[in-house]
């Protein structure tokens, strides 16, 4: 009778516990983390020194006086310093006819520089890669550059290959989830994602100052990293995905037309950033921060939040006074720190660090990262935000269960973010290696006002800079 009743009841258990395990081992492998990270560092006689930013600057006959004060305004408030890099065409004086091959030999160097590193450090090997998605915007090839890539190390015949172009400065994020979805519904996955930008065929030539402005902020720069959902790497494995978020305001016209790849009205190419951006980053970032609060903060941050918007607009319902010194006062803030211990930002510029920082309500200790990111590498585009987590990396700040908010903005509108959760204690051994003692720079002031400030006594219409100028030491 006994023997029966296990059989009767194992009837009902066994399809129970093949169900709990399903659902155990599908949330097991679907896990997305990153194994490993690797940044470009480009040569050193890549490096865009004042005085060699300056003869760039002079070789466009299309400047006059008026766009150099304004070329001399932008770098002073950029945050940029002078150890940022720029494309070889530039160092060989074609920045005016930059050819395909340009653009080609220009992520040859970085995937060589930065792919190699990252299979010899991680010990993988090309043939065990499952998954390769390449984001570079503004360069496209016949054959892609994945493809380039697959043929370079010789990859399987069935990996599964994504080519994104266009998608900006976000591009990183848009990557990442992509492996994410992948990761979701396939076991065992090792991907590889590629993320950098081109400049040699996008070096702007004109004198359009929406345009120009891109060759002051952009840099030479990628990153390369290896993600997997394998638990059997779980422990070797330096982040964990907790969520992602991506916000798109194309279907804004403002917002879709802000920053855009376009020609001027004499044909020369280049990035427009309208005056408009910070507006369109300002919207694409609350509407992105109300999609990701709930799912990053605990519960009783966001119930604390609640509480008082509810009792200001209480406030403001029964008292003039109280309705008018509200409208004064300071909006309430949220507190991110609460749940998050880190936070990892575009270096789209100063401005908008500084934008980020004051909407989220940062100090200087937090935003850090950034600005020196900003001022060693420049704004390297969607590979921006690996530097700056290098930085956090190198100074040891990055501790096992601590969480990484990444946040990124690119033209579309797009402002994307997800949550890291460090998986082990990291050790700094990165780009940021050989140079990180020297940071952080309490003066991040570069020399560009001292060599050309004489420039603001002269007059725009009247004044040209002789053929025989020499740019000072």
């Amino acid at each position: 009778m006994e023997l029966v009743d296990v059989l009767f009841y194992s009837l009902f258990l066994l399809p129970l516990s093949y169900y709990l395990w399903r659902i155990f081992d599908r949330r097991r492998n679907q896990s997305c983390y990153i194994l490993d990270y690797e940044c470009q560092m480009p040569p050193e006689d890549r490096k865009l020194s004042t005085k060699f930013s300056g003869e760039i600057i002079i070789r466009n006959k299309q400047l006059r006086v008026n766009e150099y004060k304004f070329l001399l305004k932008a770098i002073v408030s950029s945050g940029i310093g002078e150890e940022t890099y720029g494309p070889k065409m530039v160092f060989d004086g074609r920045e005016a006819s930059p050819s395909l091959a340009d653009g080609i030999l220009e992520m040859d160097d970085f995937f060589i520089d930065t792919i190699d590193r990252l299979f010899k450090r991680t010990g993988i090997h090309p043939s065990e890669i499952d998954v390769l998605v390449v984001n570079i915007s503004m360069i496209a090839t016949l054959p892609s550059l994945s493809s380039r890539i697959v043929n370079l190390y010789k990859m399987r015949e069935d990996i599964k290959v994504y080519n994104l172009t266009g998608m900006g400065c976000s591009a990183s994020l848009v990557s990442v989830d992509i492996v994410r979805n992948i990761c979701r519904n396939q076991k065992n996955v090792q991907a590889l994602v590629v993320t950098s930008e081109s400049l040699s065929l996008n070096w702007y030539n004109g004198n359009n100052r929406s345009m120009i402005l891109a060759n002051c902020l952009f840099r030479t720069g990628g990153c390369a990293m290896i993600l997997t959902n394998k638990p059997s790497l779980k422990d070797r494995a330096m982040f964990r995905l907790k969520t992602l978020v991506r916000t798109h305001h194309g279907a804004r016209d403002e917002s879709y037309g802000c920053c855009e790849q376009k020609e001027d009205e004499k044909g020369f190419v280049g990035v427009f950033l309208g005056k408009n951006l910070p507006k369109a980053a300002t919207r694409a970032f609350a509407d992105n921060l109300k999609v990701i609060a709930p799912k990053i903060l605990p519960v009783r941050e966001l119930l604390r939040f609640g509480a008082v918007l509810i009792f200001r607009k209480l406030r403001q319902k029964w008292s003039k006074a109280a309705a008018a010194a509200a409208a004064a006062a300071a909006r309430p803030m949220i507190n991110f720190k609460t749940g998050v211990d880190h936070f990892c930002l575009h270096t789209g510029g100063k401005a908008v660090i500084d934008g980020v920082a004051q909407n989220l309500g940062l100090s200087e200790y937090d935003v850090e990262p950034a600005r020196m990111t900003l001022h060693r590498f420049g704004n390297t585009s969607a590979s921006s935000v690996w530097y700056v987590l290098a930085y956090m990396e190198s100074k040891r700040r990055l501790k096992k269960g601590d969480r990484v908010f990444m946040i990124s903005f690119g033209a579309g509108f797009k402002c994307n973010s997800c949550l890291w959760e460090v998986m082990r204690d990291l050790e700094g051994k990165n780009v940021w290696e050989n140079c990180i003692d020297r940071y952080p720079q309490k003066n991040l002031a570069n020399p560009f006002l001292e060599k050309f400030g004489w420039l603001h006594e002269k007059d725009g219409d009247t004044y040209s800079i002789p053929d025989d100028y020499v740019v000072p030491e």
